[in-house]
């Protein structure tokens, strides 16, 4: 087979990378190991930004219709509710230019689930069971060997395989970071149907040789997901009995009450970044370039936003308007902001910051980049690398005007804007003086 693009790992970077090609008229294989879409809630958080990435992608209806808000987080000590506490900040005064203010919660799987629904619409294609043995590349594309059935021919590939990426690992690739916290933690999906689900429930620790525990509520569902430290070199016991001994351990539940057990997995926090994200042809994304703790809902959401800085990129190349360097940017845009990113997921871990503002990941920009260019003198409050915000200017929508695969030239009163089809400035002036040169530099002619 020979395709466009290959992408190696149906998680929602992969697909979402997958969807957005597929718009652009790309031909890409989305392969996965496994037999199925990975289970488990996991990452259940999307901000902001990537419920307006999802927007674009034409997923937000089914989304919102699958999900809903996060609950206040409810405090317990020895059976007693002892106190409410918000897991996130509020939106701050002069924080705008968005119609999401929280995060939504979306168990991981029927986010990949809604994703390749859209893919498969677009008339993208999964093929499950296709583990990648090995990749071969040359000046002209990459070749798929696979551990069964027939090798893939790709002009490019896309790593989007995790954190133990099996690609990255191939290609040489370091991963360099840190170990968040030496002890384990539990994570699971449980059904506890006598549990009040208008609560996050949150149990700290009882005593020294105890741990935290948690069980929120996961919406769109009738399960919790559980959370739970294990302090000491403790190993995890993910069957049922163990989930149950756990929860009756550390909460004023009988081991009973845990009346399914629907997945469990367990992992120990780190933080650890790629030291490069791309090799030749081949390009990391999402997990297999940068590993957050799930403290404050960074990963799933970068790592879409990796995809959807990528895809575009991808797309003027493969189809000839611009030159293969502009690859290069993919890196050079993606690879400060995941390391900014893993700054803050660290510090929420250790409660050194806030789930606030930052977190919404609505003020991220690319004015670094050298796809930025400004050519005011006194820029006002949007500039070159900015996000475009959701406003409604003479009646118009902005988004509406953005929406779709192309860039898009804003008129606005201050002054004018040539957006990229990621919904960013890439050029900003007070008139379309100098407009022409740059469109040329990023392949637009």
């Amino acid at each position: 087979m020979n395709v466009d693009v290959l992408i190696v790992g149906a998680g929602p970077t992969g697909l979402a990378l997958g969807i957005d090609l597929a718009r652009r008229g790309v031909h890409a294989l989305v392969v996965e190991r496994g037999e199925t879409l990975a289970p488990g809630s996991r990452g259940k958080g999307l901000q902001p930004r990537t419920m307006e990435v999802y927007e674009d992608l034409g997923v937000l209806d089914e989304i919102l219709a699958a999900g809903g808000a996060y609950p206040v987080g409810m405090v317990w000590a020895d059976g007693e509710q002892v106190g409410e506490h918000a897991m996130f900040d509020p939106m701050e005064d002069g924080e705008e230019g968005c119609r999401f203010t929280v995060p939504w919660m979306v168990p991981q799987w029927r986010n990949q689930e809604i994703l390749l629904a859209r893919l498969t619409e677009l008339g993208g294609t999964v093929a499950f069971g296709r583990e990648v043995a090995r990749l071969e590349q040359d000046s002209e594309g990459v070749t798929a060997h696979f551990a069964s059935g027939e090798p893939v021919r790709a002009r490019y590939a896309v790593a989007a395989d995790g954190g133990r990426s099996a690609v990255r690992r191939a290609l040489g690739i370091e991963m360099r970071g840190e170990t968040l916290d030496p002890d384990a933690a539990l994570v699971a999906d449980v059904r506890i149907p006598g549990l009040d689900r208008t609560w996050w429930h949150l149990f700290p620790p009882s005593g020294p040789d105890s741990g935290f525990l948690a069980l929120c509520p996961l919406a769109g569902t009738d399960q919790f997901q559980l959370v739970a430290r294990l302090p000491g070199g403790t190993d995890p016991d993910l069957s049922l009995e163990g989930v149950r001994k756990l929860v009756s351990e550390r909460t004023h539940l009988a081991p009973g009450a845990v009346t399914e057990l629907f997945w469990a997995s367990d992992f120990r926090p780190r933080a650890a970044l790629a030291d490069r994200f791309r090799e030749g042809r081949i390009l990391l994304a999402g997990d297999a370039a940068h590993v957050h703790s799930p403290a404050g809902g960074q990963g799933l959401n970068t790592s879409v936003q990796d995809a959807y800085n990528l895809g575009w990129k991808l797309g003027a190349v493969l189809g000839g308007r611009a030159p293969q360097a502009l690859l290069d940017t993919y890196e050079e845009e993606r690879r400060p902001v995941a390391e900014h990113v893993l700054g803050l997921s660290t510090a929420i871990h250790r409660e050194e910051a806030r789930r606030g503002a930052s977190t919404r990941q609505l003020g991220l920009n690319y004015r670094h980049s050298s796809l930025s260019e400004e050519t005011r003198e006194n820029p006002g409050p949007l500039s070159a690398g900015d996000r475009v915000p959701d406003l409604t200017v003479d009646g118009v929508r902005l988004f509406d005007r953005l929406r779709g695969p192309d860039w898009t030239l804003l008129t606005l009163p201050d002054g004018v804007f040539l957006v990229r089809p990621d919904g960013y400035v890439g050029w900003a002036g007070t008139t379309e003086d100098g407009l022409a040169s740059y469109r040329a530099r990023v392949g637009l002619g």
